[in-house]
């Protein structure tokens, strides 16, 4: 498995890759007819998602999230109101996320990738080496916002330690769909019950997914298109020039994939469903205010967390309705959509 996908999954299933909490998209469903279409396997919608090539198109992505973690500063992924997305067919997207009044855009065209927040008028323009194009995709705001990229990656990588059913069809943003419906094998020690993806009729792409904790009638968590228009994008779309007084900053890409971007560094371990994200930060880290205003880490830890100690030494525990975090004291963590024992043994091994 990629380690690119493997970091987007765990993100996607509820770890987010924050030293002090979890940070997932989630969109309303929206309710539609049930369209009566012709049936198809498991198997082959499966496969028909992942050879699928995503065609040019526009569509706005609602959010609701429904995680029941306060926002923290830090932890932009929490803040997500809606988002706009753009794709042209081939090598170039736009999205546009909407968090707090305000707006970041997200541009990739070709071998250059540009993140502006409006907020502080602030850009980071990263340039992709040669022949990297096809390979660069950031596993962070921008793939979590796109239904289609967030839904065929969870795909690709729980299939294998999953049970999958196509559990009747859906109308999601006006498009006919068939609803495929993954669930853990009894040997994934997960929070997780199911995970459902609506699948276009018409060309296979993934229009909602939605995620279901254990004990809930509800999902939890959920990311869809709520309209969508297939055709030719206007090609000036994604092209992005900063605007005037703006801050820009160069970056250069990241050299371990895995690594999501803004946050500390770390590694996955484990496959599927109990996949658990494990890093560290300096402990001084968890001292430090984000901004001139905020509370620093370590305050928010107090708030939000419950003290522990254990065999990794002490530190806290933060659980949401889709995964679990644990924060030492001496900035280790590991976050995942699991119980505490499973990520309590992944430290151990560090």
């Amino acid at each position: 498995m990629n380690p690119k996908k493997r970091a987007v999954t765990v993100a996607v299933a509820g770890t987010a890759a924050g030293a002090i909490g979890l940070g997932i998209m989630a969109m309303p469903a929206g309710a539609g007819e049930a369209p009566e279409l012709p049936s198809v396997s498991a198997q082959e919608l499966v496969e028909s998602v992942l050879k699928a090539d995503p065609p040019a198109l526009s569509g706005n992505v609602a959010i609701d999230n429904d995680l029941g973690l306060p926002a923290m500063p830090g932890m932009a992924m929490l803040n997500v109101e809606s988002a706009r997305v753009y794709h042209d067919g081939d090598h170039a997207s736009r999205i546009a996320l909407e968090q707090n009044g305000s707006e970041v855009t997200l541009v990739q065209n070709g071998g250059t990738a540009w993140s502006y927040d409006a907020a502080d008028n602030t850009a980071t323009k990263t340039t992709l080496p040669e022949n990297a194009e096809r390979k660069h995709k950031a596993a962070g705001q921008d793939e979590l916002a796109d239904p289609s990229s967030a839904a065929a990656t969870m795909l690709d990588y729980v299939r294998q330690s999953s049970t999958v059913a196509v559990d009747g069809t859906a109308t999601v943003a006006d498009r006919a769909a068939y609803e495929l419906v993954l669930t853990p094998k009894p040997t994934e020690r997960t929070l997780l019950r199911e995970v459902r993806i609506a699948v276009d009729a018409e060309n296979r792409l993934p229009l909602r997914m939605s995620v279901l904790t254990n004990g809930t009638t509800e999902p939890a968590l959920q990311i869809g298109f709520t309209d969508i228009d297939f055709g030719p994008q206007p090609a000036d779309l994604f092209e992005f020039s900063p605007p005037q007084g703006a801050e820009v900053t160069d970056s250069q890409p990241r050299n371990k994939p895995e690594q999501l971007p803004d946050k500390p560094a770390g590694e996955v371990t484990g496959e599927g469903w109990d996949s658990v994200y494990v890093g560290s930060v300096p402990p001084e880290t968890l001292d430090r205010r984000p901004d001139s205003d905020g509370p620093d880490a370590r305050g928010l830890l107090d708030q939000f967390g419950t003290r522990v100690q254990g065999e990794f030494g002490s530190g806290y525990v933060v659980s949401t309705k889709v995964g679990t975090a644990l924060i030492t004291d001496d900035g280790r963590f590991a976050v995942g959509a699991v119980p505490q024992q499973v990520l309590t043994e992944a430290l151990g091994t560090r």
